[in-house]
């Protein structure tokens, strides 16, 4: 007994649906996120967050935001000298990731500010943060309070 023209058509578009899902999860690639830590800080204060993050070789991506469970408001900062000489640190939208590309939220450069601290950070604990970015959606990721 032979399939009928239906039932082939349908298997075509199954393997076809499965084809274009696999493609789509290979297209989209996360980020790799590494040396993620934070500065302690006491409750309902500030603090600040830094790690790199490394775009896959073919295909660059843009933090968008951050928010984290131990802070009511995360930031993306920059700091930066103005043209007058003044220096700052100053709120950005997004962060672009070249393809290959990695950049570093450091001391005096980009970084999260935790704003509104719900407890205090202590050295030793680790916080956890969900960085959104633009093409690769949410990656959480623990850093580690420590000074410095």
């Amino acid at each position: 007994m032979r399939p009928s023209r239906t039932l082939l058509a349908w298997m075509a578009v199954a393997v076809g649906a499965a084809a274009l899902l696999a493609s789509c999860s290979d297209a989209i690639a996360k980020p790799q996120v590494s040396d993620a830590w934070a500065r302690p800080g006491a409750a309902s204060a500030e603090s600040a967050a830094y790690l790199t993050i490394t775009a896959e070789v073919n295909q660059g991506d843009a933090l968008l935001s951050a928010s984290s469970p131990a802070a009511r408001m995360v930031e993306l900062h920059e700091v930066s000298t103005d043209a007058e000489g003044m220096t700052g640190m100053y709120h950005i939208d997004r962060l672009d990731i070249q393809a290959g590309q990695t950049v570093r939220l450091e001391p005096g450069g980009y970084h999260l500010m935790l704003m509104g601290l719900t407890g205090e950070l202590e050295v030793g604990e680790t916080l956890e943060l969900t960085l959104v970015f633009e093409r690769a959606g949410s990656v959480v990721v623990q850093a580690e309070i420590r000074q410095g």
